[in-house]
C-alpha cells in the first residue's frame, strides 16, 4: 500500500499533525502521541481548526452528518470505530482514505454470536419470560450445540473468531467465503459462496457475518431459507439487509426455522414490526461490538493508526485505496 503524506502544522518550532477524536473520553483513552495535536469534533457542528485537521475519527454510534467531511480541506484520512463502512463510503471526499476497525470487534461479536446461538437452542428467552411471572417451567429436552452442524457464512476475521469459540462445543464447522480457498487450524477448507445450494441442506445452524455489498444484499432470501432444513437456526450478526425480512418472517411464522438476530432490516425495528411477535425469533438491538472488549482494542488500533499517519507510514484497514 502506498504511503500518504499527512497534513502537517508547525507550532512552537515542532511539526504537528492535527487529528480529531469525537469526545473527551476518547481523547483521554488514546492519550498523547508524539507529533500529534488532538482536537475534539463529533461532526455535529462545523469542525474546529477546520483548515488544519487531517485525520478524523467519527463517533462510534449514530449517523453524523457525513457531508461535513467535505468542508475540511486538508482531510486525508477518516478512521472508523466500526468494522462496517457501507453507510460511509459514498460520503468520502475525493482523495480521502477510509479505514475501518477490522479486528476491533472480533471478540465482542463472536461472543454474541455464540450467546445468541446457545440462548435460542436452550430456550433462554422462554426462561426469562417465565421468571418474570414466577413460573417454574417443566423440564424438557432442549437442543444442544454439541453435535450440531454449523455453517459460518463470511469467513473473515470475525468468522474465524466465531469458529475458534465454537471449536470447543463439539460441533461440526463449515466455513464459506466469497471464494473457495484452503482451510486453517479450525476448518479443513473454506467453501465458496457458489456452493451454498449443496451445503445449506446439510446444516443445523447458519451464522451470518457478511459485509453488506451488492452481492450480499438480500442474499438470504426465500430460496436460501427454503434450502435450510426444518428446525434449523439462522443467526445474523452481520447486517440486517443481508436477510430478506419478509421471507424470514414467513419461514419463522410457519415454525419451520428459528432465528436469532442482532441486526434487522429496518433498524431500529419499529414497535409494530411483525418480527417482534414472530415465534422462534430472538432479537438483540445491534450490540455485537458493544462490550468491555471494545475500548482496549479500539484504543490500540487508534494509537497505531494515528502514529503511522503522523510518521507517513502505511495505514491498516484502508477500504477505498485504488
Amino acid at each position: 500500500m502506498p504511503v500518504f503524506s499527512s497534513h502537517i502544522l508547525t507550532r512552537y518550532g515542532f511539526a504537528m499533525t492535527v487529528i480529531s477524536l469525537p469526545d473527551r473520553n476518547w481523547i483521554d483513552l488514546v492519550g498523547p502521541i508524539e507529533g500529534v495535536e488532538v482536537v475534539q469534533w463529533d461532526l455535529s457542528e462545523e469542525a474546529p481548526r477546520q483548515d488544519e485537521i487531517a485525520f478524523v475519527v467519527p463517533p462510534y454510534l449514530g449517523s453524523p452528518p457525513w457531508e461535513r467531511l467535505g468542508k475540511v480541506p486538508g482531510l486525508r484520512v477518516v478512521q472508523l470505530l466500526s468494522a462496517g463502512y457501507d453507510n460511509v463510503l459514498a460520503a468520502m471526499p475525493p482523495g480521502v482514505l477510509l479505514a475501518n476497525a477490522a479486528g476491533v470487534h472480533d471478540a465482542s461479536t463472536a461472543e454474541l454470536a455464540v450467546t445468541l446461538t446457545l440462548s435460542s437452542l436452550r430456550g433462554i428467552p422462554e426462561f426469562v419470560v417465565a421468571q418474570g411471572s414466577s413460573q417454574w417451567l417443566p423440564t424438557e429436552n432442549r437442543q444442544s450445540l454439541a453435535d450440531k452442524r454449523v455453517l459460518i457464512l463470511g469467513y473473515g476475521g470475525i468468522g474465524v473468531a466465531i469458529a475458534r469459540r465454537l471449536s470447543g462445543f463439539e460441533a461440526t464447522l463449515t466455513a464459506v467465503a466469497s471464494r473457495a480457498r484452503a482451510g486453517d487450524d479450525l476448518v479443513h477448507s473454506v467453501h465458496g459462496v457458489d456452493e451454498l445450494p449443496t451445503l445449506l441442506p446439510e446444516q443445523d445452524i447458519v451464522i451470518l457475518i457478511l459485509p453488506l455489498t451488492e452481492a450480499t444484499d438480500g442474499l438470504v432470501n426465500r430460496k436460501f431459507l427454503a434450502s435450510m432444513p426444518d428446525g434449523s437456526l439462522l443467526v445474523n450478526v452481520s447486517r440486517g439487509k443481508v436477510v430478506d425480512t419478509s421471507a424470514l418472517v414467513e419461514a419463522a411464522a410457519s415454525g419451520r426455522i428459528r432465528a436469532a438476530l442482532d441486526v434487522t432490516d429496518p433498524e431500529p425495528l419499529p414497535d409494530d414490526h411483525p418480527l417482534w411477535r414472530t415465534p422462534g425469533i430472538l432479537i438483540s438491538p445491534h450490540v455485537g461490538g458493544a462490550s468491555s472488549a471494545f475500548a482496549p482494542r479500539a484504543v490500540a488500533l487508534l494509537r497505531e493508526q494515528i502514529a503511522s499517519f503522523a510518521a507517513d507510514r502505511p495505514l491498516r484497514n484502508v477500504v477505498n485505496a485504488h
